[in-house]
């Protein structure tokens, strides 16, 4: 690996990791536990130019929520610095199930 290499790997992790840090400041306003933690992003993808695209679900189809949580992701991911473009995929395949989130997630609703 070159050096060019690892700055690259750790920018892009960096980038990663502040990315999660603000999906984890993404609420439903229904539940008091951030839409990372509740197992709703199945996936955060960033590209060399910056892009980023994420595939993401809802606790439920017909979410009351759903505009209100999408731009909410939209709008702070594209606050991470260097972020050029935020591509979000909402997706219901697999279906999102309780199991999926963290246990601390699992805790404060207490399902555990």
């Amino acid at each position: 690996m070159h050096a060019n290499d690892k700055i690259m790997n750790n920018e892009f992790l960096q980038t990663e990791e502040a990315i999660v840090a603000m999906l984890k400041t993404v609420y439903d306003p229904e539940i008091p536990v951030n839409v990372y933690d509740l197992g709703l992003i199945y996936k955060v993808e960033v590209d060399e130019h910056k892009q980023v695209q994420i595939e993401m679900t809802l606790t439920a189809p017909n979410c009351p929520a759903a505009d209100f949580i999408l731009e909410d992701v939209r709008m702070k991911v594209e606050s991470v610095p260097d972020v050029k473009s935020v591509d979000i995929r909402l997706v219901f395949e697999p279906e999102w199930d309780k199991e999926m989130m963290s246990e601390e997630a699992k805790l404060e609703l207490g399902f555990l």
